[in-house]
């Protein structure tokens, strides 16, 4: 199981791209489950995932998460803002799986 997290400042705006992004990987058959926090919740979740992506309006996080995330071997990246503004789960999902191979 590959573990995705998106933060995002509050959790909510990235709640539909994680249901996009869970429902292609459905399709796909892919063992993947992706969950959306806030910037808040982040060290409640980190020990639990294996990719973290920002979204683009925390894009200044992205020091401090890989900070955070690096020592434990978890990517961090930040979603292409185009991916996001259309909700392109798809593409995101992608993006996100690309950081582990």
């Amino acid at each position: 199981m590959v573990n995705i997290m998106l933060v995002c400042s509050a959790g909510m705006s990235t709640s539909l791209l994680v249901s996009k992004m869970n429902k292609v990987a459905k399709e796909r058959e892919l063992d993947v489950n992706v969950i959306a926090v806030a910037e808040a919740d982040v060290k409640n979740n980190m020990d639990k995932v294996d990719i973290v992506l920002l979204g683009p309006q925390v894009r200044y996080l992205l020091p401090k998460m890989k900070e955070l995330m690096e020592p434990k071997n978890v990517p961090v990246d930040v979603v292409n803002t185009i991916d996001y503004g259309t909700m392109n789960g798809e593409k995101v999902l992608e993006h996100a799986l690309s950081l582990v191979k």
